[in-house]
């Protein structure tokens, strides 16, 4: 394996993503729960760990605090030592808010002189909110094998979804030879993965020659094809972008479906034990007589008396007897009572649903949610964080249950049609 350590990382993290609706509500995309113990970013930070890469810069900027305690001092991934370490980089917010990153491109501009303090041979751009595996150093030494300028790791997409990404068009040697933007109607399925490897150099001039170029994908790589060595590093694994309701809910449902792909431990994703309510160090959890669980994922310390089925269950959550979960995604420490049922729901922290609650009543899911058509629409139902159904309420499909939702805010009248927001 070649010497892979020279290379630097910048890792994009600010992003709003305001699709994932109340689940970014508190927290940046990145630091959004996933898949029972891991938030998002474990995987990209992971990724970097196992391809021997070591000094990191994370670049942040919408609601880091969260994000930024998760992380630490990087010592869940290694990143601690001489030679390795992980930095939080946050926008250079000076005397106005214009000074925020407009753009990938603006963002690691701003940061060029954490470049400058960090020789390397090749800069890697990754962003954070992505689930996936991939070798780093196999991209590095395929970049130095076609004297790139440019690396862009590129993956085959249903042309139903190009639309979503930057798209790009090969020649024979897979070098790019030309670029549509979020093409509506595409000439190409190739699409950009938003991995970057750039030869250091080439990515301060570039960055240094015209400030207006704020975006890689709609500035700096259109033209670069025109002018210099652009190659697509071809990708065959798995890859999503959780960047949606359903994307995130479906991707959780893959963790549990067989022959999906995704397997974070195979993958040796690794979270962070030591943050927020250190999973690890809880006890086993716990299945009560008159128990039942299939296909599913319980992570330690729950307590299941009920049935769960289908579903991603985080740390500490409790299925009291008679509950029902299916089909649903539950954050850590949420508590479903007695004879209380959830089905095709994602339950952000701290939930609880009373005694003989239904969230996801009725067998409609066509009817979209009023406030956030484009969100919900497949059924799924969004809970808050801390939020409390009452005994015996109903919640529809498609519904939003907003973060610190109470019995008082019902007004005595305990149901939720479909698509309604409350």
């Amino acid at each position: 394996m070649r010497e892979s350590g020279d290379a630097l990382v910048l890792l994009l993290a600010g992003g709003i993503g305001s699709r994932l609706n109340l689940l970014v509500g508190r927290r940046a995309k990145p630091a959004v729960p996933f898949g029972g113990i891991y938030r998002i970013i474990d995987f990209s930070l992971s990724n970097v760990m196992n391809s021997g890469l070591t000094r990191v810069g994370v670049l942040t900027q919408y609601k880091p605090l969260s994000l930024m305690s998760h992380i630490g001092d990087g010592s869940a991934w290694d990143f601690t030592g001489r030679t390795r370490g992980v930095k939080i980089l946050p926008p250079r917010t000076g005397e106005q808010a214009s000074d925020w990153y407009k753009g990938t491109a603006d963002a690691i501009r701003q940061n060029i002189d954490f470049i400058l303090a960090n020789p390397s041979e090749q800069v890697v751009v990754l962003s954070g909110d992505h689930i996936y595996r991939m070798d780093f150093d196999a991209m590095i030494s395929y970049h130095q094998h076609k004297r790139a300028d440019i690396t862009i790791g590129m993956m085959v997409v249903p042309k139903s979804e190009i639309h979503q990404f930057g798209a790009g068009i090969i020649d024979n040697e897979n070098r790019i030879v030309d670029w549509e933007e979020k093409p509506k109607v595409p000439r190409t399925n190739l699409a950009s993965m938003g991995i970057y490897v750039f030869d250091t150099q080439y990515l301060l001039r570039t960055l240094e020659r015209d400030r207006s170029e704020v975006d890689f994908g709609m500035d700096i790589i259109p033209r670069a094809i025109n002018e210099d060595r652009v190659f697509a590093y071809p990708f065959y694994g798995y890859w999503r972008d959780v960047g949606t309701i359903q994307s995130y809910w479906e991707t959780n449902m893959d963790i549990i479906r067989e022959n999906s792909g995704i397997s974070p431990e195979e993958w040796e994703i690794r979270p962070n034990p030591e943050y927020g309510g250190r999973p690890m160090d809880r006890a086993p959890a716990r299945f009560m007589p008159g128990s039942k669980v299939s296909s599913s994922l319980v992570s330690a310390g729950c307590i299941i008396e009920g049935t769960v089925i289908n579903s991603v269950l985080s740390p500490g959550v409790w299925v009291k007897k008679g509950a029902m979960v299916s089909n649903s995604v539950i954050f850590e420490d949420c508590v479903l009572g007695e004879q209380a049922k959830v089905d095709l729901a994602i339950l952000d922290k701290r939930v609880q649903v009373g005694r003989g609650a239904v969230l996801g009543h009725g067998d409609n899911l066509t009817v979209v949610n009023k406030q956030y058509p484009k969100h919900l629409y497949t059924g799924i139902s969004l809970v808050g964080k801390e939020a409390r159904i009452p005994a015996e309420a109903r919640i529809g499909r498609n519904c939003i249950v907003n973060n610190e939702f109470n019995e008082d805010s019902f007004n005595g009248h305990p149901f939720l049609a479909d698509g309604e927001t409350a």
